[in-house]
């Protein structure tokens, strides 16, 4: 939950590197979270969707600028984003790149974040 956290502190920072931890636990509990909000949204008879609408736009510039520090991390351009945009084969190029480890040391995108435990400090 720190990594969800410090990925939120930092929801609309594009620079610097975010190591495979605190991208992968934002997926997990951004994924929850949807689904927590699907259930309400049923429970409270919301037909229009707008809970789940609001959610997915309060996540979304988040969850870009993690992604572009996840690419960043392992010494992709941000802009490789767009690579999601080719149906199918985009999302699963993301995917393998997201999986990779980080470059080791730093890289022109800053120190590599990899061994740092996610702290008040790291959303700074």
């Amino acid at each position: 939950m720190d990594y969800f956290l410090a990925a939120l502190k930092k929801y609309a920072v594009f620079s610097g590197r975010a190591q495979r931890a605190e991208y992968w636990y934002f997926v997990l509990f951004n994924a929850i979270f949807s689904i927590a909000v699907g259930i309400i949204a049923d429970v409270v008879g919301d037909t229009t969707g707008l809970l789940s609408i609001g959610y997915a736009l309060a996540m979304l510039i988040p969850g870009l600028a993690v992604s572009v520090r996840r690419l960043h991390d392992i010494g992709k351009s941000g802009w490789f984003i767009l690579i999601g945009l080719i149906p199918l084969i985009g999302a699963i190029w993301l995917i393998v790149w997201m999986v990779r480890d980080s470059d080791p040391g730093a890289n022109a995108y800053g120190p590599n974040p990899k061994g740092m435990k996610a702290s008040p400090e790291m959303a700074h």
